[in-house]
């Protein structure tokens, strides 16, 4: 699932944990300090109504009635929800936090936690999901200019990308080096470049070009 949507400065908070009191507690110190917070007795309550949001952080009881906390991790995984996941847990088994962790969680907090530690967590967590976002946003802000690409002048990006100049293009696809500049002042245009090496940075960390033309030998 994506992240978007609108927060508070500070971020937001699902917090998810089967006692009340933790859950008045946890969130109305949280909601003092500026976070938003959204929580949630059962994790089932969580799974069928939370609305996705960022920057944010889930706050995950690890031993509730119903599911446990590793099972929710991985149905959210599933559901393909990347906001970063912190554990509490007043007791865990070893290899409940084992997994919690392979499965790519952001911390683990054992109860009780200082709040020192609460909100470093928290503050680390949001920060990784506001960099995440910000990716996420930027690769489809490429992805969109990229497709008004025709398909020659994807080639031809693919080609400038790789260091290839206009003569060379030129020579290989058997164009006139006229159009290949054409074409080529089309691709910075459209992707509004300003440059080479401004499209260059475009494109890193991308799989959105195809391979450049091979050398006709």
């Amino acid at each position: 699932m994506d992240t978007s949507g609108d927060t508070s400065v500070s971020g937001h908070i699902y917090l998810i944990d089967d006692d009340a009191s933790i859950r008045r507690a946890l969130s109305g110190t949280l909601e003092r300090l500026g976070y938003s917070v959204s929580f949630y007795e059962a994790p089932d309550d969580f799974l069928r109504s939370a609305v996705p949001v960022s920057p944010a952080v889930v706050l995950l009881d690890m031993r509730m009635p119903g599911k446990s906390g590793v099972e929710v991790q991985a149905e959210l995984i599933a559901n393909k929800w990347s906001t970063p996941i912190i554990f509490i847990s007043g007791e865990s088994l070893p290899a409940q936090i084992v997994r919690a962790m392979k499965q790519g969680a952001a911390d683990f907090l054992l109860k009780p936690f200082s709040m020192e530690s609460l909100l470093r967590a928290v503050d680390n967590g949001l920060a990784k999901d506001a960099e995440v976002h910000a990716m996420l946003l930027h690769s489809r802000n490429i992805q969109q200019r990229y497709n008004t690409l025709t398909p020659r002048e994807k080639e031809v990006c693919a080609d400038i990308l790789s260091g290839r100049s206009n003569k060379e293009i030129a020579e290989i696809s058997g164009s006139a080096a006229a159009t290949i500049k054409l074409h080529r002042a089309r691709v910075l245009s459209k992707m509004q470049a300003k440059s080479l090496s401004d499209l260059i940075a475009m494109f890193e960390g991308t799989d959105l070009l195809p391979a450049a033309n091979k050398t006709v030998s």
